[in-house]
């Protein structure tokens, strides 16, 4: 079935992953900036980064076919050090106007500090002074409906923020609710262990009409499935949903959030 994948972690996959996605009906792959798996001990290391967001995922996701695109930012769990996360942000509008660039993303919280707010509403702001989408990532576990709530109070200080350009990602039950009352996308990401398994994001689906909801792997460097939007299609067409409300969900969804991205495109 045709897909996008409009959050996942490429630089943790292998080739066979991009042969895995196009085989299943990927038709484009987008990839936040996040967390490397551990602390970067310089800014250069974020440009060097950057470069491979920008230059090396594109060419490998073109030998299948996938057109490949990305988000720039420095992560939250690495943005507790003000400083740092400054000198980095820096660095993006060097690569802001290259061709598969998106927005700002994956921004955020982790553990709902002080510091972490500070670079997240600075963020916000570069979004804003280029005229950028927005990828907000959520804390997890026990701190997620807190670091949703904060989020989202944050984002109240900018009036002129377009709330139909940012999505807030890694919802569950207890924080859809909150992101889609407030105006924003919402986005489930599926994983095995945590987040959302493929049943409690039909569960979510279900009991929601969907209008602003994606579904997406994020695929990064722990316990998780690049395969997890499509194989989550399947659990939707066992429980007896049309095809078209697959495809909607799926394919159509996330193509209309993109498309406010003056760089998206389907080849």
């Amino acid at each position: 079935m045709d897909y996008i994948e409009p959050h996942a972690h490429m630089v943790s996959r292998s080739t066979d992953d991009y042969e895995k996605m196009a085989l299943a009906g990927c038709r484009a792959i987008c990839e936040p900036a996040f967390w490397a798996g551990f602390d970067r001990s310089s800014p250069e290391g974020f440009r060097d980064y950057y470069r491979q967001l920008t230059d090396y995922e594109p060419k490998r996701a073109a030998k299948f076919g996938i057109p490949h695109f990305c988000w720039l930012c420095i992560n939250p769990k690495e943005a507790e050090d003000a400083g740092f996360a400054r000198e980095v942000m820096a660095l993006i509008p060097d690569f802001i106007d290259s061709p598969t660039v998106l927005g700002i993303g994956e921004i955020g919280l982790n553990k709902n500090t002080r510091n972490e707010l500070a670079i997240f509403e600075e963020h916000v702001q570069l979004a804003l002074d280029h005229d950028l989408a927005i990828l907000i990532h959520t804390p997890h576990l026990e701190d997620k409906l807190k670091g949703t709530r904060l989020t989202i109070d944050a984002l109240a200080n900018f009036p002129k923020l377009d709330r139909n350009r940012v999505i807030i990602d890694h919802v569950e039950e207890h924080t859809v609710d909150l992101v889609l009352d407030a105006g924003y996308w919402a986005g489930m990401t599926l994983y095995p262990e945590s987040k959302c398994t493929l049943s409690r994001a039909v569960d979510i689906l279900e009991t929601h009409e969907g209008d602003r909801l994606w579904l997406n792997s994020a695929c990064d460097w722990g316990v998780s499935d690049p395969l997890a939007v499509v194989k989550c299609g399947l659990e939707m067409r066992k429980r007896k949903h049309a095809d078209e409300a697959i495809h909607r969900i799926l394919f159509d969804n996330p193509k209309r959030f993109l498309s406010q991205c003056p760089n998206f495109r389907l080849d």
